[in-house]
């Protein structure tokens, strides 16, 4: 199997599990940075990753990057399309604040505030678009590609 299948296969196991803020437990509760975190341990990409205590609205107070700094310690910004096993990573807020691991690009898993981890189709996704009125009304979040590979 080859470590991005690894991945990918890791993350289908998470799907289902209700959304918590900062919980790590298959079956009981994740969000979506705690996600990647236990899916790239448990796929074998990383020995560990420490996730520190964080207050869930954090991206609604600061505009440092602190989830990028995070995800740039284990991985690198490509262009895109992302592969299979690669990161995603949008913009809510202020900053960049919600990550989903690519299962084929716009396929995604990721735990999502008030869902259950879930795959779904990025580009179809109606909490990706833009609400209200203005020049972002109905478009896409930015989005910005990682990978571990």
């Amino acid at each position: 199997m080859t470590t991005r299948h690894a991945v990918v296969s890791c993350a289908r196991t998470w799907l289902g599990t209700p959304y918590h803020p900062c919980a790590m437990l298959k079956g009981k509760g994740v969000d979506c940075l705690t996600l990647l975190a236990a899916v790239y341990v448990e796929a074998g990409v990383f020995k560990e990753i420490p996730v520190h205590p964080y207050a869930k609205d954090w991206h609604l107070h600061r505009s440092q990057e602190l989830y990028l700094q995070g995800v740039l310690k284990y991985a690198r910004e490509i262009e895109g399309p992302p592969l299979p096993g690669d990161i995603a990573v949008w913009k809510f807020g202020r900053c960049f604040s919600h990550g989903a691991i690519v299962i084929a690009w716009p396929r995604v898993i990721h735990a999502y505030s008030g869902r259950r981890c879930m795959e779904e189709n990025a580009e179809r996704a109606q909490w990706l678009k833009f609400i209200g009125e203005g020049k972002y009304a109905g478009k896409l979040r930015p989005v910005k590609f990682f990978t571990c590979f």
